[in-house]
C-alpha cells in the first residue's frame, strides 16, 4: 500500500540516478579536500579509505541481501542510500570525519545489490537482462553528467554550494524512497519468512568463493576475473586523483574525461560488444578486451603528457567489453540451475577486488614515493608547469607505477584466459550434466539474471 503506483523498474532507476548524481557532483571537490587533508601520503590514505570501504561492502552484501529477502526491499533501499550519502554534508564540516564516515559507510554501500533484487522481484526472467541494462545505463548517465556540473558550479560559486546541492539531492532521494517507492517483495512471501532464521551460508561472503575449486573451468574464469579486475578496482579509486594532482588536469578536464570515457564505454558495451561476439566469438572477445586493458594500463603507467591520458582513455573504453563477455560466457555454458551459483562466485571475486585493489594501488604509490609533497597546496592555473616541475623533482622513469603493475596482472589474466575452452559445460556441483545444444547457436546470449553489465565507475566517491 505504501508508495506511488505499482513497483516498477523506473522506481529503481530514479533511486540509483539521484544517489550517484549527488556523489558525482562532489568528484572535483573531493579530490581537493583529499589532498588538503592528507598532504603527505595522499595516495596511500585514499587507497586505505576506499579499501576499507570495499572490504566492508564485500563482507556485508550477502547479509543485507539475505535480510532484504525477509524484511522487504524498501527498508533496505532506505538504509543503504541513507548511510551511503551520510558523509556528504561532512565534507565542509569536518574533512577527517568525512573520510572516516566514508570508510565505515562501506557496511551499507551496497545499493546496487538491493536495487537488483528489487528489479528481480518485479520482472520476468526474460525481461531481467534489459532491466539491469537500464539500471546500469542510468548509473553511467548520472556519472557522465554530474562531475562536469559540479566542477562548473564549484568554479563559479564555490565548493560549498556544490556540497549543499549534493546534500539536497541525497535528501530528495531519501524522501523519494519514503514517499514514492512501493515495496517489491510480495506480502504473501514475507509472512512465511518473517522471523525465519538467517543461515550462516546466506550471510557468509566467502560461501561462493569456496566453490571455485570444484571445477577447473570455473577456476580458470575466476582467476581471470581476479587478475583483470584487481587493477581495475584500484584504478577506479585513484585515477581521477592522479589526473588532477600528478598530470595537472583541471576540474573541468577531469569532468570532461569522465564524460567522454562514459559515452565511449556505453558504445563499446553495446554496439561494439555485439559485433565482436558475432564475428570472433565469446572467448576471443574476452582476449581482445584483456589486450586493450593491458595497452591502456601500460599507457597510463608510462604516460607523462595529458594527451596520452586522453588516448589511453579511449582504449580503456574498449577494455570495458571484458566483463560483459565473461558474464555471457558463464551464462551460455552453465546449467540453468547453476547460473546463480557461478555468477555469485564471479560477483564475490569482484567484491573482494573492490577492497584489495584500492589498498594495493595506494601502497604501490607509497613505496615508489609518488607523493604530492612538492606541489603547492593552492590551486594553480598553470597546470602544465606544475607537472613539469613535479616530474623534474621526482626524476621518475615510470610516472604511474601501479598502472604498470596492473598491466602485468592483466597479462597473467590473458595467459590464463587462453586455456578457457570456447564451448564447455560448467559443473560446479554434483548434478547431472545437461545438454546445451541450443546455447551454442547464440554466441551473444544475454547475461544471467542477477548480474548486470558492469557500470563505468564503481560505487565510489572518487
Amino acid at each position: 500500500p505504501q508508495g506511488i503506483g505499482s513497483p516498477s523498474v523506473y522506481h529503481a532507476v530514479i533511486v540509483i540516478f539521484l544517489e550517484f548524481f549527488a556523489w558525482g557532483l562532489l568528484t572535483a571537490p573531493t579530490l581537493v579536500v583529499l589532498h588538503e587533508t592528507f598532504p603527505k601520503h595522499t595516495f596511500l590514505m585514499n587507497g586505505l579509505i576506499q579499501g576499507v570501504k570495499g572490504l566492508l561492502s564485500f563482507l556485508s552484501a550477502p547479509l543485507i541481501g539475505a535480510l532484504s529477502d525477509v524484511w522487504g526491499r524498501k527498508s533496505f533501499l532506505l538504509l543503504t542510500v541513507f548511510f551511503t550519502c551520510a558523509p556528504i554534508p561532512l565534507m565542509k564540516i569536518s574533512p577527517w570525519w568525512y573520510f572516516a564516515v566514508i570508510s565505515v559507510s562501506g557496511v551499507f554501500a551496497v545499493t546496487f545489490s538491493v536495487v537488483f533484487a528489487y528489479v528481480a522481484d518485479i520482472t520476468q526472467e526474460h525481461e531481467r537482462s534489459m532491466a539491469y541494462g537500464l539500471v546500469s545505463a542510468t548509473f553511467a548517465a548520472s556519472l557522465v553528467t554530474s562531475p562536469a556540473i559540479g566542477a562548473y558550479l564549484g568554479r563559479v560559486y564555490g565548493d560549498s554550494l556544490v556540497v549543499v546541492l549534493a546534500t539536497a539531492i541525497a535528501l530528495l532521494d531519501i524522501c523519494f524512497i519514503l514517499v514514492a517507492v512501493p515495496e517489491s517483495l510480495p506480502e504473501k512471501m514475507r509472512p512465511a519468512s518473517w522471523g525465519a532464521p538467517i543461515s550462516w551460508e546466506q550471510a557468509d561472503p566467502f560461501a561462493s568463493l569456496k566453490k571455485v575449486g570444484q571445477d577447473s573451468i570455473v577456476l580458470l574464469i575466476c582467476i581471470t576475473v581476479f587478475l583483470s579486475y584487481l587493477p581495475e578496482a584500484g584504478q577506479y579509486s585513484s585515477f581521477f586523483l592522479y589526473l588532477r594532482q600528478i598530470m595537472g588536469f583541471s576540474s573541468e578536464s577531469v569532468a570532461a574525461f569522465i564524460a567522454v570515457l562514459g559515452i565511449l564505454s556505453i558504445i563499446a558495451q553495446t554496439i561494439v560488444l555485439s559485433l565482436l561476439m558475432r564475428s570472433i566469438g565469446n572467448k576471443n572477445t574476452i582476449l581482445l578486451g584483456l589486450g586493450f586493458q593491458i595497452l591502456q594500463l601500460a599507457w597510463y603507467g608510462f604516460g607523462s603528457e595529458p594527451w596520452m591520458m586522453w588516448a589511453a582513455g579511449a582504449v580503456a573504453a574498449m577494455s570495458s567489453i571484458t566483463f560483459p563477455a565473461v558474464s555471457a560466457l558463464v551464462s551460455r555454458t552453465a546449467d540453468a540451475d547453476q547460473q546463480g551459483v557461478v555468477q555469485g562466485m564471479i560477483t564475490g571475486i569482484r567484491g573482494l577486488c573492490n577492497g584489495l585493489g584500492p589498498a594495493l594501488y595506494g601502497f604501490i604509490f607509497y613505496i615508489f614515493h609518488v607523493e604530492l609533497n612538492e606541489l603547492p597546496m593552492s590551486e594553480s592555473s598553470s597546470g602544465g608547469s606544475v607537472v613539469a616541475q613535479y616530474h623534474l623533482q621526482q626524476n621518475s622513469i615510470i610516472p604511474g607505477p601501479p598502472f604498470l603493475f596492473g598491466a602485468c596482472s592483466v597479462l597473467l589474466a590473458l595467459l590464463v584466459a587462453l586455456f578457457i575452452p570456447e564451448h564447455t559445460t560448467l559443473n560446479v556441483r554434483s548434478s547431472n550434466w545437461k545438454k546445451h545444444c541450443g546455447s551454442h547457436g547464440h554466441p551473444h546470449s544475454p547475461q544471467a539474471p542477477g548480474e548486470a553489465k558492469e557500470p563505468l565507475l564503481q560505487d565510489t566517491n572518487v
